[in-house]
């Protein structure tokens, strides 16, 4: 005989009850106790232990590699063969450094394999705070435009090519730094070697990217010429 199920009839609604119609309590204490841990018994799977407890039931979380970054202290300059081991080469300015990390970071935004004077010229304008970056965008050069045009110039890369962490400096870029030191080693004044050296050494490279770049966009040599008199004023220090 199939089993049944009775109902009984309250002045509110219908409500499934035992088949002595005795009202369901959902806090009574038989209720209560069959909802403890307890185990599972199959023939198939054995017996199977269930346990509620909040120290079981942790969260999931997803493991996630932490992002580093290299934080660049000094930026990459050849020994010049006219100056002597004994002199003191000197130290880059925090806003040329900073600069020169973010020419790097934006070659790599652009995949490309190198970072050349165009990536230099980019950091100075990314760092915005520079006086030479300043000089730039006084001259209406500013990076959309710089940007703009290096693409023009040297094309998109592959997309499915990645630069590496720090993409090694074009032979022209490396010579615009060692540029920037001679340059401040000539003036014979203490003091460190700026963003504007490192612009005035870009210019130097006349056939590279940074230098066309600057060209197209405005940049002469009256304007060079008048930053080459700014840096060579005694006690010059970057604002």
């Amino acid at each position: 005989m199939a089993a049944t199920q009775s109902f009984c009839k309250t002045s509110n609604a219908t409500r499934f009850s035992r088949p002595d119609c005795t009202k369901f309590d959902p806090f009574s204490p038989t209720l209560t106790q069959s909802l403890k841990p307890h185990s599972l018994k199959n023939s198939w799977l054995g017996t199977t232990k269930l346990s509620l407890h909040s120290s079981n039931l942790r969260p999931l979380t997803l493991k996630q590699s932490p992002i580093t970054a290299t934080v660049v202290s000094s930026l990459p300059t050849k020994k010049s063969d006219g100056v002597s081991s004994a002199v003191k080469v000197p130290k880059w300015s925090s806003k040329a450094i900073k600069s020169f990390a973010m020419g790097e970071l934006e070659a790599r935004k652009l995949k490309y394999p190198n970072t050349g004077t165009e990536a230099l010229l980019m950091g100075i304008l990314i760092e915005g705070t520079n006086q030479a970056s300043k000089i730039l965008r006084a001259n209406g050069i500013t990076l959309m435009k710089v940007r703009e045009e290096i693409v023009k110039l040297l094309g998109k890369a592959d997309m499915y090519f990645f630069s590496p962490e720090h993409p090694p400096l074009t032979e022209e870029a490396q010579r615009a730094l060692d540029w920037a030191i001679e340059q401040k080693l000539k003036s014979g004044e203490d003091g460190e070697v700026t963003t504007v050296h490192q612009l005035l050494g870009i210019w130097s490279e006349e056939e590279s990217p940074g230098h066309k770049v600057m060209a197209t966009l405005g940049f002469n040599s009256e304007i060079a010429q008048q930053l080459l008199s700014l840096i060579s004023e005694p006690g010059y220090v970057e604002s």
